[in-house]
């Protein structure tokens, strides 16, 4: 196609859009030698982005909502079907339609045995075929679920437009990718996603992710996370809106001078979300990231460890994670399964996960401020030992207990220099709330009982018949 007739099909395009849905049957009618209407639908869809226009079912365009993205995510039961398609193909171009089985499905079923190996020990994974292979069987739907999780909580907060540009660092197979590209796609939402991912992992990526669509333009810099030119590519392109860490912070050498140096890309009102899986190493080496950048750095931390109290840090542990339900167990898991006699090693369907949003606008999920006069900060545990208080927390963890015993939460309030439970030992409606309110939420605690536990060298706080638990928003 010649420029001059992609260019009168854009000025047409941008000339009718606020008058009437564009209908790529009518504009070609406008263009000079007429081209068929698949190709104005095509030129539409490869300049979508550019011209903020959507397409419909019935394939006429309009432009992108103006209002955040609007989604409605009740959870995720399963890995879709079609993505699991796609690598199932993936994988029986590589080996064969038999993939599971034979030589290449020990080669896979050993390389997911040596990743997890090197994971646990916090040891390099290089990422070639075979595990940028092997990782998409094992974690491909487990980082799908996470990321729809993390990211339909902020479009409902409203953090996310409806036009939206992320940078997606250390993209891997494409798990993120493919729950925002999902999400975009319920939304009527405009995507213009950037992957940086150096290694094979990129293939599949693309494979998974596609070509551009409609809706969606994709790139990806084939680029290791410190040396991807940032700068170059905010002033061709603009800020973004989301700058998401998928699984990544762990494996860098300097973490927090790497999120530090990408939070210049980020638009004004735009977010850094960090996800790292559940396991104590990477959940409260999160934390450490997330204190250098936020405490000590230009950041605010949105959510889930909102730092309730001004000019106070928290010191703790503060091993929290999230978790929801498991995943339907995907049919390309079981077939790598099976061979190896059914043991539910190579099955992955555990959706935990540690996570961190952080702002430079200085916005909070929780804008609360608590007053002294009411509640007591957890940085001064060490004098109310022995007596009842009343807090504010946000409760940063589910049911932490063993079978048959007490429940047990993990608190915090962002000031907490050690570790904080809240332990139930008379449940009553009075402290319901406790238990059935969701990660991240925000709780009046009255009248717990403070002690100190010197077998977990942490503070307890026994919520008892005497005690009160609400909701606090």
């Amino acid at each position: 196609m010649n420029p001059e007739t992609r260019q009168q099909i854009r000025e047409n395009a941008q000339y009718l859009r606020s008058v009437r849905p564009l209908d790529p049957d009518e504009i070609y009618e406008y263009v000079e030698g007429q081209p068929h209407p698949a190709v104005v639908r095509q030129v539409l869809r490869e300049e979508a982005v550019d011209l903020a226009l959507v397409e419909r079912e019935d394939g006429t365009f309009v432009p992108a909502p103006e209002e955040p993205l609007s989604v409605s995510v009740h959870g995720v039961q399963r890995f879709p079907r079609e993505y699991e398609r796609r690598v199932e193909e993936l994988l029986a171009a590589a080996y064969g339609d038999d993939w599971a089985r034979g030589d290449s499905g020990d080669r896979l079923r050993e390389r997911v045995r040596d990743i997890k190996e090197r994971y646990l020990h916090r040891e390099r994974v290089d990422y070639d075929e075979l595990s940028a292979h092997g990782y998409a069987v094992y974690h491909l739907p487990d980082y799908y679920a996470v990321a729809t999780y993390v990211l339909s909580e902020l479009a409902a907060d409203g953090l996310l437009p409806s036009k939206l540009r992320v940078l997606d660092v250390g993209a891997g197979v494409g798990g993120p990718a493919l729950a925002l590209a999902d999400l975009a796609a319920e939304g009527d939402a405009l995507l213009d996603y950037h992957a940086v991912e150096p290694s094979a992992a990129a293939d599949v990526l693309e494979t998974l992710l596609g070509s551009a669509e409609g809706s969606r333009e994709v790139t990806v810099h084939r680029e290791t996370a410190e040396v991807f030119d940032l700068a170059s590519e905010v002033e061709k392109g603009g800020p973004f809106d989301l700058v998401l860490f998928s699984n990544v912070l762990n494996e860098l050498d300097d973490p927090a001078a790497v999120l530090t140096r990408y939070l210049d890309g980020l638009a004004e009102d735009g977010s850094v979300v960090a996800l790292e899986p559940a396991d104590r190493n990477t959940a409260t080496g999160l934390r450490e990231i997330e204190r250098a950048v936020a405490d000590d750095g230009p950041a605010t931390v949105y959510a889930p460890t909102v730092r309730l109290w001004p000019h106070q840090s928290p010191e703790s542990e503060s091993w929290s994670f999230d978790k929801k339900p498991d995943l339907e167990i995907p049919p390309m898991q079981k077939r790598l399964d099976d061979p190896a006699g059914g043991t539910r090693e190579f099955v992955n369907v555990d959706v935990q996960y540690a996570y961190s949003v952080l702002r430079t606008d200085g916005e909070r999920a929780i804008e609360m401020t608590p007053d002294r006069s009411t509640h007591a900060p957890m940085a001064d545990a060490g004098n109310y030992v022995t007596d009842r208080v009343n807090l504010l927390a946000i409760k940063l963890s589910h049911d932490l207990s063993e079978e048959g015993s007490n429940p047990l939460f993990l608190l915090g309030d962002g000031s907490q220099k050690t570790d904080h439970f809240a332990v139930v030992t008379d449940p009553s409606l009075l402290n319901d709330d406790l238990g059935t309110a969701e990660y991240g939420d925000l709780l009046s605690i009255q009248n717990a009982l403070a002690l100190w536990n010197d077998d977990e060298e942490a503070y307890n706080l026994v919520v008892d018949g005497e005690t009160t638990v609400d909701r606090a928003r």
